[in-house]
């Protein structure tokens, strides 16, 4: 992974509403909320590329007031993973 080192301003960080601990983790997210929210990235990509759960990032961008773009190929796909982890 390749570390950038940017400059942001506290009034912007405070703007997003990014809190002073785990600020790297909170942008990353940020960053990742918007590539998804652009089509960019599918909500599984996205959550994958900021290193949190499905959950979480869904969480997330409820927060934020993002819609979900979650349809019946997706819910087939979670059926086939849960069906995959059965003994």
């Amino acid at each position: 992974m390749a570390a950038v080192q940017i400059e942001i301003s506290d009034e912007l960080l405070k703007a997003a509403k990014v809190p002073d601990e785990r600020r790297s983790e909170a942008v990353a997210k940020l960053l990742a909320l918007e590539l998804y929210r652009e089509r960019a990235v599918s909500l599984g990509r996205a959550a994958e590329l900021c290193g949190v759960s499905i959950a979480e990032f869904m969480e997330f961008a409820g927060e934020r007031e993002v819609e979900l773009d979650f349809g019946l190929e997706d819910l087939e796909q979670d059926r086939r993973t849960l069906e995959s982890f059965k003994l």
